[in-house]
């Protein structure tokens, strides 16, 4: 039989450790965080989904590697949303209610951002890294949201001054018919709108669909110089191909959110001279700390990928994650992982600057531009 002391001290463990339990944050053991992620590993825009998740293990792995983060080996769980806003719907609600993930990480997509904001947001849930750059994400501000990347009106802007510094005038834009495509038009309308220019023309089409003959005869008939894209690369592949298959001359330009490396390869021979926005460093650079440790770990890793601007995205959006999380310290919850992110000014991630601050979680405003070979090889 036990005694009456040794009852006490079961009974004092027993209360210890239902306190220790309450205290606990959800998706935090002592020696895990588990964080979860939905992208497109399907269908027309899963070279995103891929490429995005792969840069983001590379930096996770490497740093489990090490012993994790104060103690604790990083989890990113990954579930499929073939780039549909009902499916992001459904995976959130499965990372969230039945995963019980820490923070989300890393989603790929304005619609299916947004989709899945509307679940994390009253779940009080960190939302990190997406590869969005759609003011929605910004404006208005929001405490669970950090957006390690430029915003599309960044992109935009840059794409317009380049050109109308130029005399270009005429310029249309062809975008995919949902949130993503009108944050970028609204962009390129903004910074038309500053040059009291207005756009010659517009088209759309439909997200995961490569249909683009009615787009491609509204804008031959506009005759531009300059189509600024806002879609994806296939449909992207495709409306440049049949343009200029119908014998436009024009100069095509997109944003970082096409896909660069997908995209080239879609167009092959055909995309000499096709623009894109970049919100990262130039993936070949062998001068920018960042970008040497992100090929270093990739040429590691075994997986026979090239390097490109979507995977050095999640790698750079992981480590600053992970900054996040270091800065929170030993006893990690939402709210001191929060405080934590907010506090990282002119935070270096290795040549890439990262400046968050309490009332504004956009890091970044990095914007480059960079133009496809013949080879499907890109300069800047």
């Amino acid at each position: 039989m036990f005694g009456k002391m040794a009852i006490r001290r079961l009974l004092a463990a027993a209360a210890l450790s239902v306190a220790t339990l309450a205290m606990a944050e959800t998706g935090v053991t002592d020696g895990s965080v588990v964080i979860g992620q939905s992208v497109p590993l399907s269908g027309p825009a899963q070279e995103l989904g891929i490429e995005m998740r792969l840069g983001a293990k590379l930096y996770f792995d490497h740093i489990n590697s090490q012993g994790g983060v104060n103690g604790r080996k990083i989890k990113l769980l990954t579930l499929d949303d073939g780039y549909e806003p009902d499916r992001a719907t459904a995976n959130t609600k499965q990372l969230i209610d039945k995963d019980d993930v820490f923070a989300l990480f890393g989603y790929v997509g304005t619609p299916t951002s947004l989709a899945a904001l509307k679940v994390s947001n009253p779940a009080g849930v960190p939302f990190v890294g997406a590869f969005t750059g759609a003011e929605a994400l910004r404006m208005p501000f929001n405490r669970l949201i950090f957006n390690v990347r430029a915003s599309y009106g960044d992109e935009t802007e840059k794409i317009v001054e380049q050109f109308t510094s130029l005399n270009v005038k005429r310029i249309a834009v062809f975008y995919q018919n949902d949130a993503y495509g009108n944050a970028g038009l609204t962009g390129v309308e903004k910074a038309m709108a500053k040059r009291d220019l207005k756009l010659v023309a517009t088209a759309t089409v439909e997200r995961n669909s490569s249909d683009v003959a009615a787009a491609v005869k509204a804008l031959i008939a506009a005759k531009p110089d300059m189509v600024v894209m806002v879609t994806t690369y296939k449909s992207t592949a495709a409306f440049i191909n049949a343009m200029r298959a119908a014998g436009s001359a024009a100069q095509f330009y997109t944003v970082s959110f096409v896909g660069s490396r997908a995209l080239a390869n879609e167009l092959g021979t055909a995309g000499a001279g096709v623009g894109i926005s970049q919100v990262v460093p130039f993936p070949w650079s062998r001068t920018v700390p960042v970008v040497r440790d992100y090929q270093k770990l990739l040429a590691a890793s075994g997986n026979g990928r090239d390097v490109s601007f979507t995977s050095l995205e999640g790698y750079i959006a992981a480590r600053v994650f992970v900054e996040g999380l270091r800065r929170a310290g030993k006893d990690l919850s939402r709210d001191k992982f929060i405080s934590a992110m907010e506090n990282l000014r002119n935070f270096d991630a290795g040549g890439f600057a990262v400046n968050f601050a309490p009332g504004n979680h956009n890091g970044s405003t990095f914007v480059e531009l960079t133009i496809i070979r013949k080879d499907g090889s890109f300069m800047h």
